[in-house]
């Protein structure tokens, strides 16, 4: 049975809710699932004025947490078409795990929010997989296996780089339900190809 761990960044609920799909889906698969999320590095009082979700249950992880894992899938919104900060001041902070290659083998994947249908879902994917490779692990997205991300029928999030959601603009579109499935099937898909790798 794989561990996965379900690491996310959310401001305001969008990737919290896509985070707990994801978590749903690598259950369904029969992995172990924890559900933790990155700090938040915003002061509490400039959250608070900008209407951030301050109530998220999820634990807070550390660095040392990732290495218990056989997979992490991480997810964070796009800031100007890379991962939110929060993310990345996480990740910048395993220079330890990739010097012991406490990662190496594991399975990586992400998923991600934008506000708009080309704010960035794509770059911000692409542009965190190399920190994903550099610590050995093997990366895995969201495969056309996933037929909701096809057609033009609606408004919808979702690439073979992984699952993803739209916000609009001021952040009042939650995912919907083909954006909630394409992230039930991504933590499935990992899930699944954790459990060959270290079964």
């Amino acid at each position: 049975m794989a561990k996965v761990l379900v690491l996310y960044y959310s401001a305001y609920g969008h990737i919290e809710a896509m985070a707990n799909a994801v978590a749903e889906g690598a259950r369904e698969a029969g992995a172990t699932v924890d559900v933790k999320r990155v700090p938040e590095t915003v002061p509490e009082e400039v959250a608070k004025a900008h209407h951030f979700k301050l109530d998220q249950a999820a634990p807070i992880a550390t660095v040392d947490d990732l290495k218990n894992y056989d997979a992490i899938i991480f997810g964070a919104g796009t800031r100007f078409g890379t991962v939110a900060s929060q993310m990345r001041s996480f990740v910048d902070q395993t220079g330890g795990l990739w010097f012991s290659g406490a990662l190496v083998g594991k399975v990586g994947s992400v998923f991600t929010s934008s506000a708009t249908q080309h704010g960035g879902q794509e770059s911000t994917i692409l542009s965190f997989i190399p920190t994903l490779l550099h610590h050995g692990m093997v990366v895995v997205g969201l495969p056309y296996a996933f037929q909701g991300q096809m057609g033009v029928e609606a408004v919808k999030g979702g690439s073979p780089y992984g699952a993803s959601t739209i916000t609009d603009g001021d952040g009042s579109r939650m995912p919907s339900e083909v954006e909630l499935d394409a992230a039930r099937y991504q933590g499935k898909h990992v899930a699944g190809i954790a459990g060959k790798l270290h079964g």
